[in-house]
């Protein structure tokens, strides 16, 4: 089934910042558009506002003079429901209520033709629950564009339990042809990219509740060190912690209270307190006027040690022994029986290990590090250590990593550190979707890079870490925390051990 024709109308429902962006969307698209608002004058009100962004998008040369007046020409504004009964698609985009939305359907569904596209914006109510209110819930699907709509590529077309083959695929094609880049989805709490996504929130503010780092030195870890574009404290800022959480509670609810999706109660305190982020100056960070921005913990300069020892497979940080040879610090080769597992040995007799879901408190002198996107280019990296790591060992670590030019934060001693316990967690969580038939591997890689900007989507993350690499790091982290939160799926376990063709071997 083919995108709707230009020529059919379209209609919104609600006219907030969701509504008039999606009206937007398919207005410069080239659609007849109508806006309706329960409120009166709401929608003319929403009307003008639209053609004043297209006014600017013509002072901005990404739209000609003709194109804007053929565009508010086409712009209508409703007074009643029943001026949308010519309409080939209804998007609602109204208050994030139940009740309020199958109402509103019941309501549209005796005034549009059968074969009329009906959507709902929703970002966490079931599209089940709202489309089983329908006499012919065949034709209802959820749009999930995500804010703000006109700029954003990402739309999740989510199939209800009931939703038509052939409607969910005009839904689509209709998505894609306004410009979009639409991901087909399942009806599961969170979608693709708010279900996938908890980790990145949950896992920062689990290593700030145990006294691991600030939420400074935490999000320029993420940011430096994983490469994504906003670290967790400053995204719920920018986000609204009311908001966040509030879809972080939806999700956990929705799956029955999921242990893996528990909400974090230090955010819960932080929206007791009226400390929503930038809209009210206040949240992890203080944004008010002249408010300075705390920096993160960044060690004092070391000196690098004379050596370093290579000792077994390094795996997805192999690459810094070419940047430890390129910073004129010898690598030797082990050449001692004792197995040392996989980790840099240190003039001083301590151990360099990367992150593995285990503690430095569990062995003798060791010292961790984190994960990082890309190590040649990475600007900062954490180490973390148990009290009774030698001080010479902890001296050595920090200077190695500063001589190839990182800055150094040292973080609480936190199985999995920060970057590695984030990155497992999305990838099993992004297995488990997929083996659920939520979504595609290439769907799910799609919509985190482009819902969420991450630098890589999970399944592209985890065939740079190798197969094994989330499923151990998780297995690890499970029998330090037994609670069920980091045991990992049995999609990812049979991931994990499936037979590899590259190796002619099970993993």
């Amino acid at each position: 089934m083919t995108a709707l024709d230009l020529s059919s109308p379209v209609a919104v429902v609600g006219t907030g910042t969701m509504g008039q962006g999606i009206a937007q969307v398919a207005l410069v698209a080239g659609h007849p558009v109508r806006l309706y608002d329960a409120v009166p004058g709401r929608a003319r009100k929403a009307a003008d506002a639209i053609g004043a962004r297209l006014d600017r998008l013509v002072e901005k040369d990404r739209l000609t003079g003709a194109a804007r007046d053929a565009a508010r020409a086409r712009l209508l504004p409703a007074e009643d429901l029943a001026e949308l009964a010519d309409c080939a698609l209804v998007v609602e985009a109204v208050l994030e209520r139940l009740d309020v939305k199958q109402e509103l359907f019941r309501e549209l569904e005796g005034i549009v033709a059968d074969d009329c596209l009906l959507a709902t914006n929703t970002s966490s109510l079931s599209v089940t629950a709202i489309g089983g209110a329908l006499r012919v819930p065949g034709r209802f699907v959820g749009l999930h564009f995500f804010n703000p709509a006109p700029l954003l590529p990402l739309v999740e077309v989510v199939s209800g339990f009931a939703t038509d083959v052939t409607h969910a695929t005009r839904a689509y094609e209709t998505a894609r042809a306004w410009g979009k880049t639409p991901v087909a989805c399942a009806d599961t709490p969170g979608f693709i990219v708010n279900r996938i996504a908890r980790p990145f929130y949950a896992e920062a503010f689990a290593v700030y509740e145990a006294q691991g780092a600030d939420p400074a030195t935490i999000d320029a870890v993420l940011r430096e060190s994983g490469g994504f574009r906003m670290g967790a404290f400053e995204l719920t800022d920018l986000i609204g912690q009311d908001v966040n959480e509030s879809v972080t509670h939806s999700v956990w609810q929705a799956f029955f209270q999921d242990v893996r999706f528990t909400p974090s109660l230090a955010q819960r305190r932080l929206v007791e307190s009226g400390r929503l982020g930038r809209k009210t100056g206040q949240g992890w960070y203080d944004h008010r006027d002249g408010a300075e921005r705390p920096e993160p913990d960044t060690a004092e300069p070391r000196q690098p040690p004379a050596y370093v020892v290579a000792a077994g497979d390094l795996g997805p940080a192999a690459e810094l022994l070419a940047l430890i040879r390129e910073a004129g610090i010898p690598v030797r080769d082990e050449d001692d029986d004792e197995d040392q597992g996989a980790c840099l040995l240190l003039p001083g007799g301590g151990r360099l290990v990367l992150a593995d879901g285990q503690t430095s408190a569990e062995f003798r002198d060791v010292v961790y590090f984190d994960l990082a996107l890309d190590y040649r280019e990475a600007a900062r990296i954490a180490l973390s250590a148990s009290q009774d790591t030698a001080a010479r060992t902890v001296a050595e670590a920090t200077g190695l990593f500063q001589a190839l030019g990182k800055k150094v934060s040292f973080i609480g001693d936190v199985p999995g550190m920060i970057v590695a316990r984030t990155v497992a967690r999305i990838i099993d969580l992004a297995h488990d979707a997929v083996a659920k038939g939520v979504a595609t591997e290439e769907d799910i890689d799609t919509a985190m890079r482009l819902g969420v900007n991450y630098p890589l989507g999970p399944f592209e993350w985890s065939r740079r870490l190798g197969r094994s690499w989330a499923y151990a790091l998780l297995d690890d982290l499970h029998r330090c925390d037994p609670s069920g939160r980091y045991a990992p799926s049995l999609a990812l376990y049979r991931h994990a051990h499936a037979f590899d063709p590259r190796e002619g071997t099970a993993s």
